[in-house]
């Protein structure tokens, strides 16, 4: 077999295709695949790492960074700020006989400074996660590997969960640094390390229940911008819903609803400070009942994920 070019063909090529003088297409047949295969657990850091890239803008365009980079400064903004007057501004308040305390919020109050930067963080995330995998057909790709559902999932909720710390972890980690040098933070290590087990506690309290409402809502829509705006509605309304019912005469109790400040509220009597700090509805309501209907919440919200990823039709 030969070719138009009259060059000799190898005899151990298949299938001789000319595609005009001098040139030869060769079909070498299938070959399979001999590099280190990864398995499940390689695909699900894969996919986590992608989706960590994706949502904080790395290796895209300028304008993909914006958004992330501006709520992570804002909720970054304050902590920094007490930091400067904890250093440079202690002695002079001394001076004037201003209490550190006064100046420089609790733990549980830095949330409140921060609250909108972490509400906008949370709806901007899981939308630019989810959503944009099924409006473009790459969850069919994701689900041809290794990837199920269930460890698909799981690989988006880890991303969400280590991007949503970046807000709720590293500013108290800050004000546990503004506190030690203003001379009001914890006494020791063991006083160190007391207030750092709150810390992490609460930063995953204020992050688990948003995360799961903003998945709940990315999982009925592939459109980002309505899942954004339907969690921030979402979450504005319980507020409405839950204070309506309670100036109403109804029992403090439906403070619960208030899916905004449930978990503020927790995190306030993680540090031990007054019932009610975040609203004065909150006043009464027992830390058991708080606790069980953020339990409550949670899991159904991500039961809800899971039930509609099932049912979810993928073509692969």
């Amino acid at each position: 077999m030969t070719t138009t070019a009259g060059h000799p063909a190898d005899p151990g090529d298949q299938g001789v295709i000319a595609a005009g003088a001098g040139a030869r297409i060769f079909d070498r047949g299938y070959r399979a695949y001999d590099g280190v295969r990864l398995g499940t657990n390689g695909a699900i850091r894969a996919l986590t790492k992608h989706t960590i890239q994706r949502v904080l803008g790395l290796k895209r365009t300028f304008w993909n960074k914006i958004l992330p980079g501006l709520t992570i400064f804002m909720a970054y903004v304050p902590a920094i700020a007490f930091v400067g007057i904890a250093t440079f501004l202690k002695s002079r308040l001394l001076e004037h006989g201003v209490d550190v305390n006064d100046v420089i919020p609790s733990y549980g109050d830095y949330y409140l400074f921060v609250w909108a930067a972490i509400g906008v963080f949370v709806a901007f995330v899981a939308p630019e996660a989810l959503c944009t995998d099924r409006r473009t057909g790459m969850i069919g790709m994701y689900l041809a590997s290794p990837l199920r559902r269930d460890t698909y999932l799981l690989a988006k909720a880890a991303a969400i969960g280590f991007v949503l710390s970046i807000v709720t972890l590293g500013p108290p980690l800050f004000m546990l640094v503004a506190r030690t040098i203003a001379g009001v933070g914890p006494d020791g290590p063991g006083g160190v390390v007391a207030v750092l087990w709150r810390v992490v506690v609460s930063g995953v309290i204020v992050a688990v229940l948003p995360a799961t409402l903003s998945l709940a809502v990315s999982s009925t829509t592939t459109r980002r911008a309505v899942a954004s705006a339907a969690i921030v509605l979402i979450s504005l309304g319980s507020i409405a819903l839950s204070e309506s019912l309670i100036a109403a005469g109804a029992s403090h109790n439906f403070f619960v609803l208030n899916l905004a400040y449930l978990p503020l509220e927790i995190v306030t009597r993680i540090y031990g400070e007054p019932q009610g700090t975040t609203l004065s509805s909150a006043s009464g309501v027992a830390t058991s009942t708080l606790v069980a209907a953020y339990v409550v919440l949670t899991v159904g919200l991500a039961w809800f994920v899971r039930w509609r990823y099932q049912r979810i039709e993928v073509t692969r």
